[in-house]
């Protein structure tokens, strides 16, 4: 009997990532070259969204778009608490879009570290204008442009600092605290056109919160019943769901994504 031969293993070779349909919705995301911002501007590309994405640095931006793809991604580089910078960056992805479906405000500022006692109040001013006023002059602009006459979802990146007290950065929960009330107006007001929700995180994994963890990570997370620190995606996918079909009854409502760290709360 005739020995078969033994045919060679033929190796497997990985399958081409597919890009996700188009889904025709367009989003316009503040402060996303990096961080929480890039991360939701990753998850609405992954379900076929087109976005415009905003940041201070202009070289960081045109990584972004790129890891994106330039195909699916856009930025307009800018301050956020810039009017012409927003009035810009609505204007250019109206112009490459010809829509802008969601407005997530992400871009703030904590540029400060101490007792609200001794808090410089013009320091104040300046994280009350980036991390609030910025985001009604941007849900301004949407509004108009778009989302009046043919409807939408905004999300507001807020934070737990703005819901509970939040010791040495109190000027930052502060501004977190009026964007959780800026919510609620916006989506008195917007309603029924435009749902407008928020997101409290927790601690997040990023250049912007580092502070809060760096050196110390373990320790950080341990507090957390979920055993870690937040990374953007868990962000991103929530973000996702606050701009989907899935939520459509849903406004006016701050989620708060903390990996159980409030459930801590009175144990002594």
């Amino acid at each position: 009997m005739a020995e078969q031969r033994r045919q060679p293993e033929q190796t497997r070779q990985p399958e081409p990532e597919r890009q996700a349909p188009d889904s025709g919705k367009v989003a316009l995301i503040t402060g996303a070259s990096r961080g929480i911002g890039y991360g939701v501007a990753e998850a609405f590309v992954a379900r076929g969204d087109r976005v415009c994405i905003t940041g201070r640095g202009e070289d960081a931006l045109k990584e972004a778009v790129e890891r994106l793809g330039s195909d699916r991604a856009i930025g307009v580089p800018g301050k956020a608490h810039d009017e012409q910078h927003q009035a810009a960056a609505v204007e250019r992805v109206m112009e490459a879009f010809g829509r802008v479906d969601f407005l997530v405000n992400n871009a703030g500022t904590n540029p400060v570290f101490g007792p609200m006692a001794e808090l410089d109040l013009n320091v104040a001013r300046k994280v009350y204008e980036t991390n609030v006023i910025s985001a009604l002059g941007f849900a301004q602009r949407t509004w108009r442009a778009w989302q009046k006459e043919n409807g939408g979802a905004i999300v507001n990146i807020a934070s737990v600092a703005g819901v509970s007290a939040s010791p040495f950065i109190g000027a930052y929960g502060m501004s977190k605290a009026a964007m959780v009330n800026l919510t609620l107006q916006l989506a008195h007001e917007f309603a029924p056109a435009v749902r407008v929700n928020a997101i409290a995180p927790a601690v997040v994994k990023t250049h912007f919160a580092r502070a809060l963890y760096e050196g110390r990570e373990a320790e950080a997370a341990a507090a957390y019943p979920m055993g870690r620190l937040g990374v953007p995606e868990d962000i991103g996918g929530a973000a996702a769901f606050l701009t989907s079909d899935q939520s459509d009854w849903i406004t006016g409502q701050t989620l708060v994504v903390d990996g159980g760290i409030f459930l801590n709360a009175g144990v002594g």
